[in-house]
């Protein structure tokens, strides 16, 4: 679920009056310091939260640099601008990420905002799915182009693909509630979180919690990057991670800033909230509280690399690269 940006232009705001669009690239108005662009994977929304709370508290600025965020879309991957030098950084997935890099892209991990990757099963309570055995005989709502993920959540699981009946739906949770499936393969952090606004209560199976790792929302930059513009990355991935600091301690306060600064997408803002509080364990863990956000160890690279190839993508250790999250945190 890699997401990119259908335009480079700017918009300007201030602190005092936050206004947006879900189509434009955000950066604090009169901004002086070195101009840095990161690439989002999706449009604007409170899953890009610290990111905003960088912006508006001048964690970027202070360290002299100018920012701008540039949001994604459902029409262009993240890699061209980070090929073509527009963007400095960007917000990927393990699994695109690899892919860029077998089509020759120069990329290197070299964060990780989620520690665990969102795609889930949901279900009701009614009728619920608690485990990967639980899919057996159920009726799963899901996109065909996510076939790939199912068959490794089963082979990782030694559960019988065949004996789950497909649905083909598109990204919608309609099927569930009226009766056309018994469960959907989803992200934790949406169809859960629409269904939560209607007051419909789920059950959601992480499956990360059963051997589906894929590191999500990574941070990606160009071998040029890291060597040429390295001092610039340390800075920017600096600010994001006091940011994002400020995110776990008031989600609430982030979804809120988010609906404000970008009032034209009719972001729900009960939905925002929900949406918020739900990446918090998918972000924050025992991992980031002992080395800092972002951080990723060499046996969660060994499960990444191991499930990938289930995904048919063979790649090493050398994809992720933890020196500059060193800098960051001082480790």
């Amino acid at each position: 679920m890699t997401r990119s940006a259908p335009t480079r232009r700017q918009l300007l705001f201030t602190a005092g009056s936050l206004l947006g669009s879900g189509l434009l690239g955000v950066r604090p108005t009169h901004a002086q310091g070195i101009p840095v662009a990161m690439q989002l994977s999706w449009l604007h929304s409170v899953q890009f939260g610290g990111s905003y709370i960088a912006l508006r508290n001048g964690y970027w600025a202070e360290q002299g640099l100018d920012v701008t965020l540039l949001p994604g879309g459902p029409n262009a991957p993240v890699a061209p601008p980070l090929v073509a030098g527009q963007a400095l950084l960007g917000r990927g997935a393990a699994d695109y990420d690899a892919a860029a890099v077998a089509q020759g892209a120069p990329f290197r991990i070299i964060g990780v905002a989620m520690q665990k990757n969102p795609f889930c099963i949901a279900s009701l309570p009614a009728n619920p799915v608690h485990e990967p055995r639980d899919l057996l005989g159920k009726r799963l709502g899901m996109a065909l182009i996510n076939r790939p993920v199912l068959d490794a959540l089963c082979a990782l699981n030694g559960i019988d693909a065949t004996a789950i009946e497909i649905v083909p739906t598109q990204y919608d949770a309609a099927p569930l509630l009226q009766g056309q499936a018994d469960c959907l393969l989803c992200w934790a952090t949406d169809l859960p979180v629409a269904m939560a606004v209607q007051g419909v209560d789920s059950v959601v199976m992480l499956m990360a919690d059963h051997g589906y790792e894929i590191h999500a929302q990574t941070y990606i930059a160009t071998e040029d990057s890291l060597a040429q513009r390295r001092d610039e990355i340390v800075k920017l991935l600096r600010g994001e991670a006091r940011g994002w600091q400020d995110y776990r301690k008031d989600p609430a306060a982030a979804a809120a800033l988010t609906v404000e600064m970008f009032p034209d997408l009719g972001l729900d803002p009960e939905a925002q909230r929900i949406q918020a509080e739900r990446q918090l364990p998918l972000m924050f863990t025992d991992v980031t509280d002992a080395h800092g956000f972002g951080w990723f160890t060499d046996e969660s690279v060994e499960a990444n690399i191991r499930t990938l190839a289930l995904l048919g993508q063979e790649v090493g250790p050398d994809l992720w690269d933890r020196s500059v999250l060193e800098e960051v945190h001082g480790n």
